[in-house]
């Protein structure tokens, strides 16, 4: 094994996006293991997640790593290069999420589905690319009203469950998070850009994650695993399972779940 492509929110991280706290705010260090783990084998951990740019940078440094993925694969940072991955929209005198602001979507979006969708108050301001929301709406519903309006350079991507909400969304059974970004970004894209950079082949490489947009990245990767969490907030995704051989369900759930699959991925390597 080479490198581990890994999620943060809901997957390394636990309660209020800590690394030392697990999903229900008990001390946990079984991140941290997973990382030490890691890096004692000489593998590269790139960070993958929906977070802004200057957030992911401080979490891959803090870490000792060159490279990462933020907004949900819109760009991908190697060595201090950017590489977009956003399309015809790129940035400019105008950021991506100032473009697609201008564009009209949000505001659809908003007026469409008011009650069940909301920006994601406060982390949805000073992004480079893509709007955050959360509530409750069928992503592959809204890519169609998205077309049916002209957007077809977006999607929303369905980023999982979220904690947070405002009493306008009280009547939801549960909240989720979501990007409205471009069509062409997307996790498994940039893990596909990276390993290629890079010379990794796609048996070298295996990713942790808890949402849909994770699951995708099994095409790229020889094992993606799923913590426990992601499933048991989202019991859905095992019809989705059924179709990806190489994934893998963790028995515990954020921190200790990534370290359940790193040692799992490095005995099973030493192994062979």
């Amino acid at each position: 094994m080479r490198c581990l492509y890994l999620d943060l929110d809901g997957t390394l991280l636990g309660r209020a996006g800590s690394l030392v706290h697990d999903g229900e705010g008990a001390v946990a260090i079984d991140g941290v293991r997973a990382v030490q783990a890691c890096l004692r084998a000489g593998l590269e951990i790139v960070l993958m997640s929906g977070r802004r740019r200057a957030q992911v940078h401080e979490d891959a440094r803090l870490l000792g790593q060159g490279s990462y993925i933020f907004e949900s694969g819109a760009c991908v940072v190697l060595d201090g290069e950017e590489h977009w991955l956003t399309g015809d929209l790129m940035p400019g005198e105008l950021t991506i999420a100032e473009q697609i602001e201008h564009s009209g979507a949000p505001a659809l979006l908003l007026e469409r589905y008011a009650g069940r969708l909301e920006y994601h108050d406060p982390w949805h301001v000073q992004r480079d690319v893509s709007h955050l929301f959360r509530g409750l709406v069928d992503a592959s519903e809204v890519d169609a009203l998205l077309r049916e309006h002209g957007h077809h350079g977006l999607r929303l991507v369905d980023n999982g469950v979220v904690s947070t909400r405002s009493p306008a969304l009280a009547a939801l059974s549960h909240v989720r998070g979501y990007h409205l970004l471009p069509a062409a970004a997307s996790k498994a894209g940039a893990v596909a850009l990276h390993r290629s950079a890079r010379g990794y082949e796609r048996e070298q490489t295996f990713a942790v994650g808890d949402s849909r947009e994770d699951l995708a990245c099994a095409a790229e990767v020889a094992t993606l695993w799923l913590v426990a969490n992601a499933v048991e907030r989202d019991p859905s995704m095992r019809d989705v399972l059924a179709a990806c051989e190489n994934v893998r369900i963790a028995e515990a759930g954020h921190g200790a779940g990534v370290y359940e699959a790193v040692v799992s991925t490095l005995i099973g390597d030493r192994a062979s």
